[in-house]
């Protein structure tokens, strides 16, 4: 009851001082602190070359989510709400740290492609979801389509507390670390000739990832999250000069991205006819707005440099 106190007491009251109603502000609150998070940690996962990574991590999470079911009515506790909300994100995060970790461990002892190794725990994480989702949903009524589009407007109280608290975590592990990542993810020898703990560093990273990808799920979408990671990222290694450029840069495009395209979801309703209104998908939307930006990026004047790698 906590967290629908907070939901109905702080969200209503700061909707009606700015006009809105109270969901209107979580999912604002939401695409700012979710774009911040994949911004912040963008530039990054272009630069070590973690797309495929990052997306594998997303899809995970339905592994994630189908051993959370399975733990909650291991319980005896499977209609539990409260319950629900906060061993669901526990679980979720765990396993999908274990994979992220396994994926490292796994290419370092092997001598196998990294897409290789990331394909086999993507397939393997993917087929257990699907084999147990099927199964579970008619111990408990679950809506799979949150876990694979995600919307802001379907945040909670509490989502928007891990997501702050995951807002402070990811800028105190870059303050401490971001130089480090960089030099790692491009210069890796030189990194070690200045004993830089690499593989202390990419676990972190790892770990830092599974937490974002799994606590942005409920307002972007499993399939939608690799794309928020991304994208700004490419769109700001286009435009940039240098990687302090691109930094900024990303995170400024990321946010630009989710307000824009929380905007056109929430206030243009175009007729389709016979009196129907379509209404967009506002996670969708703002991957959209942020595709569209990258697009444009690549018409930068021909003198200007090349894109960072």
């Amino acid at each position: 009851m906590l967290f629908a106190d907070i939901d109905t007491s702080f969200l209503g009251q700061l909707g009606k001082a700015l006009g809105l109603y109270g969901f209107e502000v979580g999912a604002l609150l939401s695409v700012v602190l979710v774009t911040l998070i994949c911004g912040m940690v963008g530039a990054l996962v272009v630069g070590n070359r973690m797309a495929f990574f990052s997306d594998a991590m997303a899809h995970c999470a339905f592994a994630g989510v189908a051993l959370g079911l399975l733990l909650t009515i291991f319980l005896g506790n499977p209609h539990d709400r409260e319950q629900f909300h906060w061993l669901l994100p526990l679980i979720m995060v765990s396993f999908g740290a274990v994979v992220g970790i396994g994926i490292a461990y796994v290419r370092e002892r092997t001598s196998l492609a990294s897409d290789t190794v990331i394909g086999v725990f993507f397939a393997g994480a993917i087929g257990f979801g699907a084999m147990l989702l099927t199964a579970l949903q008619k111990y408990r009524a679950v809506n799979v389509d949150v876990f694979l589009f995600g919307s802001p407007m379907f945040v909670q109280a509490i989502d928007l507390l891990y997501l702050a608290v995951l807002l402070i975590l990811t800028a105190v592990v870059l303050i401490q670390r971001y130089n480090h990542l960089i030099l790692g993810s491009f210069n890796p020898s030189l990194a070690r000739t200045r004993r830089v703990a690499l593989r202390l560093n990419n676990y972190v990273f790892i770990l830092l990832l599974a937490l974002i990808v799994n606590f942005s799920i409920v307002a972007v979408g499993a399939l939608l999250i690799n794309a928020m990671l991304v994208v700004p990222a490419a769109t700001a290694s286009n435009l940039a000069r240098n990687l302090r450029q691109m930094f900024w840069l990303t995170v400024i495009l990321s946010l630009a991205a989710g307000l824009i395209g929380l905007y056109v979801a929430t206030k243009f309703r175009p007729s389709i006819g016979n009196g129907h209104v379509l209404e967009f998908g506002p996670a969708g939307t703002i991957i959209c707005v942020s595709v569209l930006g990258f697009f444009l990026s690549m018409m930068r004047r021909p003198w200007r440099r090349p894109a960072l790698p």
